[in-house]
C-alpha cells in the first residue's frame, strides 16, 4: 500500500465519521438535551469547524439550518473525489 493510498483512505473514513458525527448532532437537536451534555459537546466540538463557515455563507431560512445538509453534501463529494483517485 502507497502513502497516497493510505492518505486517500484516511480521508475516505474521516469523511464518513464526519458524516455520521453531523447526522447525530442534527438528531440530537430534536431532543431536550442540554447543551452541556458531553455527547452535544464533543459533537459540536467535532462538527463546528464544517458547520460554522457554511452557517456564514448561507442564510437561515425561516427557523430551518441547511448547513448540515450542505455539509453532508460536500463530505460526500470528497469522499467521492478520494474515492476515484484509488
Amino acid at each position: 500500500m502507497t502513502p497516497l493510498s493510505t492518505f486517500l483512505f484516511f480521508i475516505i473514513y474521516l469523511c464518513q465519521a464526519l458524516t455520521i458525527a453531523v447526522i447525530a448532532r442534527s438528531i440530537l437537536s430534536w431532543f431536550p438535551i442540554g447543551q452541556t451534555h458531553p455527547i452535544v459537546v464533543f459533537l459540536n466540538y467535532v462538527t463546528d469547524p464544517l458547520l460554522v463557515p457554511i452557517r456564514r455563507i448561507m442564510p437561515t431560512v425561516s427557523m430551518f439550518d441547511f448547513s448540515p445538509i450542505v455539509a453532508i453534501i460536500l463530505l460526500y463529494v470528497i469522499q467521492i473525489a478520494a474515492q476515484s483517485a484509488l
